[in-house]
C-alpha cells in the first residue's frame, strides 16, 4: 500500500489510503481471464449489450462458488474491479490481485480505506464488482448486505444485475473442488437500474444518504436482483 504520511488530530501520522486502482490493470486482468476462462470451461454469455460501455457501474453478483469471480472477469465486455475479502491477499496471490485491479476489504469491520478506493473506481468512470450477499451461498440474492446499497447512492452509479448459473452444479474429477471441466457456465447480464428512485432534479439520488434511504434502496435492489435472477433461470433452464 502506498502511504502519504500526513498530520492526524493529535499531532500524529496517519496514513492516506492507496489510489484507485487503474482501469488499466483491471483490462490486464480481462486479458489474462479470457483464455483462462474459455479454455477449462464454456461460458455462454447472454445480455452482455445490455452494459452501457462506458461510464460508472456496479455489478451486482450472485455467488455460489469461488469461481463466479473469475468466471466474470474473463466474460465482461468491460474490466471489472471486485471487492475481495482480505484473506485472499496473501503471498502471490495477492500480489496478483492488486496487479489486475482488484479491492481488498476486510468484512468484520468498516473498511474506510477499502471503501474510498471503491468510490475512486466510480468516480473515475470504473466497473465496481460486488458480491452483495457478502459470501458464497445459495446465490439467491435472498439475502444482502448494506454494502452495495451504500455504494449506488453514493456514487449515483446504475447497478446492473449479474446471474452466474452452473459453477456449482457438479464438481470435477481431478480437483473436486472445481466444476467439471469444460462444463456449462452461464453469465446473464440484466437491465441497468438505479438504486433510488428518482424524486427530485439531477442529484437527488445521490443526497439521499440516511439510514431509511438506504434501508429502502436495498428493498429495491433486493426486488430487481431477484426478479433478474428468476429470468436468468428461465431464460438458461437452469
Amino acid at each position: 500500500m502506498r502511504r502519504h504520511p500526513r498530520r492526524g488530530e493529535a499531532g500524529r501520522e496517519v496514513s492516506a489510503p492507496a489510489p484507485a486502482p487503474t482501469e488499466r490493470s483491471a483490462e490486464l486482468g480481462r486479458r489474462i481471464g479470457v483464455p483462462l476462462v474459455h479454455g477449462f470451461y464454456r461460458p455462454r454469455v447472454l445480455g452482455a449489450w445490455k452494459v452501457p460501455a462506458r461510464g460508472p457501474l456496479i455489478f451486482a453478483v450472485n455467488h455460489s462458488h469461488f469461481v463466479d469471480g473469475p468466471m466474470l472477469l474473463g466474460a465482461s465486455p468491460r474490466p471489472v474491479h471486485f471487492l475481495i475479502k482480505k484473506e485472499m491477499f496473501g503471498g502471490p496471490l495477492g500480489s496478483f490481485l492488486d496487479a489486475i485491479g482488484q479491492l481488498s476489504v476486510d468484512r468484520d469491520s468498516v473498511d474506510r480505506a477499502a471503501i474510498t478506493r471503491a468510490l475512486g473506481v466510480l468516480d473515475n468512470g470504473g466497473v465496481l464488482g460486488i458480491f452483495p450477499e457478502g459470501t458464497r451461498g445459495e446465490g439467491d440474492f435472498s439475502s444482502l448486505r448494506a454494502g452495495l446499497a451504500y455504494f449506488a447512492v453514493r456514487s449515483g452509479a446504475p447497478i446492473v444485475p449479474v446471474a452466474v448459473l452452473g459453477s456449482a452444479e457438479g464438481r470435477s474429477r481431478l480437483i473436486p473442488a472445481w466444476p467439471p471441466l469444460r462444463s456449462r457456465i452461464d453469465l446473464v447480464f440484466g437491465e441497468p437500474f438505479e438504486a433510488q428512485e428518482a424524486s427530485g432534479g439531477p442529484g437527488t439520488a445521490r443526497g439521499r444518504r440516511t439510514r431509511k434511504a438506504l434501508d429502502e434502496a436495498t428493498v429495491r435492489i433486493q426486488e430487481r436482483l431477484a426478479a433478474h435472477l428468476e429470468n436468468a433461470r428461465r431464460l438458461t433452464g437452469r
